[in-house]
């Protein structure tokens, strides 16, 4: 049936969608690429966003702030002329960019994940996820968050992969004697907070150290790739994975709520 001049036809779901993806890219080329790159890993006049940790750790509500309000001292405008619903269409084509689509089926299983955290795994020990579990390790409840499944296996069955100086293994002999292994934390030439193995937070002077070894290794087992079957560790990365994507949807609800 012929449409009367100037009358729109109604777009289906899927063309809409396609045209939303259209006009996203879009706004990402005219106002983004000429900087870091059509593919976001960088270019002459700004970093890499899509491979750097410490991008892809930001949480969207960080990156649509500095979209927002851009980065002050820096070349990184603000782009608060485009208006919100462009931004955080942006922030979900750089999370596209960074392979963490929301829409990603993984394999596992986010439960049977959950019962080898806190069971076989022995993950519980030393990290903590939604308020329960060790107080040695990080925190896990928004560590898969901006991370794809990968990054994810990896940092399980290989922790001293690109190892964080500050996250390496230390072990501390004390004048007395008594040995202890940790982490070391806010450390001078006068003194050392010391996270021990179990969650305790100790100030030592250097006077009452007799040594100190820094080892070039995570305090984390490396043994997780044979101590986990190949479906365990999809079963764990689904776990993460699902406690971030939860944990973040309940922060945008509280938001939300508070408006």
């Amino acid at each position: 049936m012929a449409q009367g001049h100037g009358q729109k036809v109604p777009r289906s779901a899927e063309q809409k969608s396609d045209a939303d993806r259209e006009e996203v890219q879009r706004a990402f080329s005219t106002n983004c690429a000429g900087c870091h790159g059509l593919d976001g890993k960088g270019g002459e006049r700004a970093p890499d966003i899509v491979t750097r940790p410490n991008i892809r750790q930001l949480s969207d509500a960080q990156l649509f702030q500095i979209l927002q309000k851009g980065v002050p001292q820096t070349s990184m405008p603000a782009f608060s002329h485009l208006g919100d619903d462009v931004l955080r269409s942006l922030v979900a084509h750089l999370r596209s960019l960074q392979g963490n689509s929301a829409t990603a089926s993984l394999p596992g299983n986010a439960q049977r994940g959950r019962e080898l955290f806190f069971g076989k795994g022995r993950c519980s020990g030393c990290h903590m996820i939604q308020g329960q579990g060790g107080f040695f390790g990080s925190d896990l409840t928004a560590y898969s968050r901006g991370r794809a499944p990968e990054t994810i296996r990896d940092a399980i069955i290989l922790p001293n992969r690109d190892l964080d100086p500050r996250n390496r293994a230390v072990v501390v002999t004390l004048s007395s004697g008594k040995t202890i292994e940790g982490i070391a934390r806010n450390e001078d030439n006068f003194s050392m907070q010391f996270l021990a193995r179990d969650g305790s937070l100790l100030l030592l002077t250097k006077s009452a150290v007799k040594s100190l070894t820094y080892r070039n290794e995570s305090p984390m087992p490396t043994d997780y790739g044979t101590r986990l079957s190949a479906a365990e560790l999809e079963d764990l990365v689904n776990f993460l994975s699902s406690v971030a994507r939860d944990s973040k949807q309940a922060r945008i609800e509280d938001q939300d709520d508070g408006e």
